[in-house]
């Protein structure tokens, strides 16, 4: 079983990388990635983990962009020392801690009461994202769910206007991705809320700008959609991908490692490793000629 989007504390998952792998190596999985936002800080403890399960284990990203909908760009075999990576990273951490002090601004401003220590708590005094906020605010009866709170409060237009971060452009996410050693891919492109049509014409767009692969097999794509981005991936030559998006039952309690929602992910395809490892070694040789 293969799960290439896990996510761990030291972005926003609720478990660390070691209890990742630990996890991971008790459902079954064979191949795994960790895949943090806009952090590679864990890739060191999971891959020293994943030796001792015997499992293989991709080094991963996950890099917000500017784009429609929630348009992320998946990155596999990076180097996590890269320095353009560790600059990208620590600036980015810089904008995650100002953009916590607006979102509890906008937040009060919407008749919440919520202090940025009440959310810390749910991250261990760290940088927090939406999820550490969404469970605030469920917690303290804003919201019915984490879900819920992402649906009032955390992906609305007054959010976006008001709130998010700066992000850098696609073609800047897959770049610092590629000067990494990694690959680009296409993250969950359902969420990305486009008609197909549309959606067609930004694949090629982002193939232009490097893009290498597509996130087809997700645990929220229904069997239609998983189809369409399997027909785009063919005829755009991109690889395949495949990731349950776990972060632990307190975040996204109904996504299961390698299994995602009730069964929905699944995937034992062995060619889908084979590919990204010779992809990732084809990419990482041209970059040292």
């Amino acid at each position: 079983m293969i799960d290439l989007h896990l996510h761990t504390k030291r972005s926003d998952g609720q478990f660390s990388p070691t209890e990742i792998v630990r996890m991971a190596a008790s459902a079954g999985i064979t191949a795994m990635a960790i895949t943090d936002h806009d952090t590679a800080s864990g890739i060191a403890e999971a891959k020293e983990a994943a030796l001792q399960y015997g499992i293989t284990c991709f080094s991963g990203i996950e890099i917000s962009v500017k784009g429609a909908g929630e348009l992320h760009i998946l990155g596999y075999g990076i180097d996590p020392d890269s320095k353009s990576l560790q600059e990208f990273c620590q600036k980015h951490a810089k904008n995650r801690q100002s953009r916590s002090l607006r979102l509890i601004q906008y937040l009060n401003s919407c008749g919440v009461s919520l202090t940025l220590e009440e959310v810390q708590a749910y991250n261990e005094g760290r940088s927090s994202g939406r999820p550490h906020f969404a469970r605030a605010l469920a917690e303290k009866g804003y919201a019915s769910s984490v879900s819920d709170a992402f649906d009032r409060y955390l992906t609305t237009p007054e959010y976006y206007a008001n709130v998010e971060r700066p992000k850098p452009t696609p073609e800047k996410g897959i770049r610092i991705i590629q000067e990494a050693g990694g690959i680009a891919v296409l993250a969950h492109p359902h969420q990305v809320r486009l008609p197909d049509t549309e959606l067609d014409s930004l694949v090629v767009s982002l193939r232009q700008q490097g893009l290498s692969g597509i996130e087809a097999y997700y645990s929220l794509h229904t069997s239609e959609q998983t189809a369409f981005y399997l027909r785009l991936a063919e005829k755009y030559d991109l690889l395949v991908t495949c990731g349950s998006d776990y972060h632990g039952p307190k975040v996204k309690p109904d996504i299961q490692m390698g299994t995602g929602v009730q069964g929905s992910l699944c995937v034992t395809d062995e060619n889908i490793v084979q590919r990204l490892s010779q992809k990732i070694a084809l990419h990482q040789n041209q970059n040292e000629r």
